[in-house]
């Protein structure tokens, strides 16, 4: 069960990532050659206005093919220069323009629309869940005798607004700090009874946990909100997500996390199986509530891995075309396709090794 409904999650946050590129393709004149989900062979497909609509085998991914994107031609599935040669002359500039033949802000603005395309599922699915049982304010709960929020004198009650300089929404942005937190002093701003203060708290450190701990918990459930506020507070889970995969990337790139803290398809598809199993008892509306939360972390998380500037990904289309606005001419499209060959060949490695990793963890339980 947990396969299926990751399959059902997965394709939902893909298709939209590749409509996003799809529609201001649309919007900018650009040929769209194929709008596929999935990878590897075909399995159903139709033809609509020179594009290709196509249902992939393998449901780990999915594709906005243009004309001339990195060099390629036309012809899809196989098709060779010369089956297609008199069709795409006849075809040429009927459905659009070549993807290097639009203006390079087109070109940034259809790049990026997957990944905010990504950003704003997110937000929808975030409506749903906050509108229905609210969400965690930044509420002190208990406080925990010995702890640095004892120490840095907060209490039960108290309102926290800012970490550090950083405005706090939602107390799992508190929990997050906590998670990351290095011993170092916090600056911590919150509210007593409608008045603001400041302290420093210093995280004390678990031997038996082996990390650091500020000495709070949350109030007990969810706040329930006004649907003005469902609108801005479905704004912060999103930003929640992007801010929780931004600093798990820092994480990585600083050594606190590593490879094998990675988790690709098969490791997702586990993980949504435990929580399926995990709800199931509270009922279908809880399981619901929770395959949506899982596809809020999903699809923000996909908008932020594409921003990154690394060759094939979205951002490392974004870096070559910011790099041609300030050159003032483009990169050969021949050079483009092997930058983004390479990038490609490189992501595909790092999927084996992180694949391997995730069949390891499930294998041994770890």
């Amino acid at each position: 069960m947990g396969i299926i409904l990751f399959i059902l999650i997965f394709c939902v946050v893909v298709v939209a990532h590749e409509f996003g590129h799809f529609i201001i393709a649309k919007v900018n004149g650009i040929h769209v050659v194929e709008f596929a989900v999935g990878m590897g062979p075909t399995l159903l497909s139709f033809e609509k206005n020179g594009t290709k609509y196509s249902l992939k085998l393998l449901p780990i991914g999915g594709a906005c093919m243009f004309e001339g994107e990195d060099g390629r031609e036309e012809a899809t599935d196989g098709q060779n220069q010369d089956e297609q040669s008199s069709d795409s002359i006849n075809e040429k500039g009927k459905y659009g323009k070549s993807f290097p033949e639009a203006p390079v802000f087109a070109r940034i603005a259809t790049v990026i629309a997957g990944p905010i395309f990504n950003f704003i599922l997110a937000f929808f699915l975030s409506l749903f869940i906050v509108g229905s049982i609210g969400t965690d304010m930044p509420v002190v709960g208990d406080v925990a005798e010995g702890g640095g929020a004892e120490a840095a004198g907060l209490m039960s009650g108290d309102v926290i607004t800012k970490i550090n300089h950083h405005k706090i929404h939602l107390f799992r942005e508190i929990s997050l700090e906590a998670l990351l937190a290095d011993g170092s002093s916090m600056n911590v701003t919150y509210e007593r009874d409608g008045k603001e203060y400041q302290t420093v708290l210093t995280p004390v450190y678990s031997q038996d946990a082996g990390r650091y701990y500020l000495g709070i918990t949350m109030t007990g459930g969810y706040t329930k909100l006004s649907p003005p506020k469902v609108i801005v507070y479905s704004g912060y889970e999103v930003k929640y997500w992007i801010d929780t995969t931004i600093k798990s990337l820092g994480m990585l790139l600083t050594g606190k996390a590593g490879v094998k803290d990675l988790s690709g398809p098969v490791g997702m598809a586990d993980t949504v199986g435990d929580i399926y199993t995990e709800s199931k008892s509270d009922g279908a509306f809880y399981v619901w509530l929770n395959m949506l939360n899982f596809a809020i972390l999903l699809s923000a998380n996909l908008g932020v891995l594409n921003l990154i500037p690394f060759p094939a990904l979205d951002g490392g289309r974004l870096f070559i075309y910011l790099i041609e606005l300030i050159r003032r001419k483009p990169l050969p499209v021949e050079k483009e396709g092997i930058i983004n060959f390479v990038g490609f060949a490189l992501l595909m490695l790092l999927m084996v090794v992180v694949l391997y990793n995730d069949i390891v963890r499930i294998v041994t339980g770890g």
